[in-house]
């Protein structure tokens, strides 16, 4: 039987929308089905360039996200580590992606999301909102569909080539892949986050960044979303969700005024009163992986496969990039250019190594806050690492792309984790007494290599490709089509 579609996209979240363009965009057939109906709230509303300058680029949807009038975000500012005063950094990682695509956006996710929703529509996808995916449908070992129900109530099916899952933290359909969920011991934390109708901001030319401030019992973001909406979220210990359960806005209050850099910047401001931001939100154990990323028929992308952290904002971009990995992976099996098992292969060990480059980072990150009288930063030590958990990510690791250097035992990774935090530590300090040439964290190999696959995806966008990728046929690696939609054949 023919089926009814050539994907079917189940989320239409940032790496549904992905999904479902970027195949669509080739001509196939695509359905995207979506159990809200937008707009609809969303956290993660801090994004990284690559996301914007790449791959809104490579949708097509560029113009259409620059008109919406988000906040520029040049970077990041920091009270983080051994010094007591902030500092910045700027996304001006390369003299080759200049201004203005050294920026990010702060965005409100229900406006950002419907932009790349209805592009998703607009490139040729069938997009049915209101719709919840029940379960697949399989048959001989392949995914060969979804079950899904219609706003009327009416149960329908939907048979597809290929099935790719973006439906978020609460899929119900990632245990058909991979078994159960990893979940990180290291960053396993809790987030209590709201709204304010304003709040001071940082002095320009920085008014738009991001502004993390590490205290006693975690760390807070401060996002300037607009000249009268910042969003303010306090990551902890799980220790404290009963605390926050019972009182989640006193607890979030409570939070706040425990960290002064940020508590002065809201004085006298009052909470945001308009809804969807008039709650108080609580999120926990966010941080896991999965031990397989697709099956015959079926991949999971985004928070339905994996999430690390939210300090630096890696959620959107390793969502998107997921997505768009898993596109090319069906364009290449439908055009012919890559069969399914290698172009799945490619998308895993790739989403893999994105993953596994920012929980390096991150873990080196957290391991550079000083503050060794409190309970949450002593467990963030990376003396403190479980050694199950580092074999865990040594497991994870392992099924990287053939020839990774970054494959390690739990023992070297964590040996490798302290020297990462010890050069980073020291980047930082350059930067904090630099004199604005250059860019000290670029010194340290942890950033770079964090940040080399966003650089990347702009220059694809950019000038078709990478300026200094490597050449697949030394490599292995299939190369990417001009468009980055596919792969081509080695």
């Amino acid at each position: 039987m023919t089926p009814d579609y050539d994907l079917v996209v189940v989320g239409g979240g940032p790496a549904g929308s992905t999904a479902a363009t970027a195949v669509a965009l080739r001509g196939h057939r695509v359905l995207l089905l979506e159990r809200e109906t937008f707009p609809r709230y969303q956290i993660g509303e801090s994004l990284l360039p690559a996301t914007v300058h790449g791959l809104c680029r490579l949708l097509g949807v560029a113009d259409d996200v620059a008109r919406a009038g988000f906040t520029l975000k040049r970077g990041g500012t920091l009270r983080w580590g051994r010094d007591p005063e902030p500092w910045r950094f700027s996304f001006a990682m390369t003299p080759r992606l200049p201004d203005p695509t050294a920026t990010a956006l702060q965005v409100e996710r229900s406006r950002f999301d419907e932009i790349l929703l209805r592009n998703a529509e607009r490139a040729g996808a069938e997009v049915r909102e209101a719709s919840p995916v029940r379960r697949v449908l399989s048959e001989g070992g392949r995914v060969r569909g979804v079950e899904y129900t219609g706003p009327d109530g009416v149960a329908r099916t939907a048979h597809a080539r290929f099935v790719i899952d973006a439906s978020g933290s609460g899929s119900r359909l990632h245990g058909e892949v991979g078994g159960a969920r990893v979940y990180s011991d290291f960053f396993r934390n809790l987030a209590v986050f709201g709204y304010f109708a304003g709040g001071r901001r940082l002095p320009e030319p920085d008014g738009g960044n991001i502004f993390c401030a590490a205290f006693d019992a975690g760390w807070l973001w401060y996002i300037p979303l607009r000249d009268d909406l910042t969003s303010v979220g306090a990551v902890i210990a799980p220790e404290h969700y009963a605390a926050v359960r019972a009182d989640p806005r006193g607890a979030w209050r409570d939070m706040i005024r425990a960290c002064p850099d940020i508590d002065r910047m809201l004085t006298g401001v009052p909470a945001a009163a308009e809804p969807p931001y008039d709650r108080v939100r609580v999120r926990k154990d966010y941080s896991y992986w999965k031990q397989s990323l697709w099956r015959p028929g079926l991949a999971l992308v985004g928070d339905a496969a994996c999430f690390v952290d939210p300090v630096l904002s890696s959620g959107v971009h390793l969502a998107t990039y997921g997505a768009l990995l898993a596109a090319r992976a069906v364009n290449s099996a439908l055009d012919g250019s890559l069969p399914e098992d290698r172009g799945f292969a490619e998308f895993e060990a790739r989403y893999r190594r994105e993953y596994g480059v920012f929980y390096d980072f991150l873990v080196a990150f957290y391991d550079m806050e000083r503050n060794e009288k409190s309970y949450f930063w002593s467990a963030k030590k990376i003396t403190r690492v479980d050694g199950d958990e580092a074999a865990a990510f040594a497991e994870l690791a392992a099924g990287m792309a053939s020839g990774d250097t970054s494959v390690l035992g739990a023992a070297r990774r964590t040996s490798r984790w302290s020297a990462a935090a010890t050069e980073l530590d020291e980047a930082v300090d350059r930067l904090a007494a630099g004199d604005g040439h250059g860019n000290p964290l670029l010194s340290a190999r942890i950033v770079r290599d964090t940040f080399r696959t966003g650089n990347s995806l702009q220059e694809q966008a950019l000038y078709g490709g990478p300026l200094d990728g490597p050449d697949p046929a030394g490599t292995g690696e299939p190369a990417v089509a001009e468009d980055g939609l596919s792969w081509l054949t080695p």
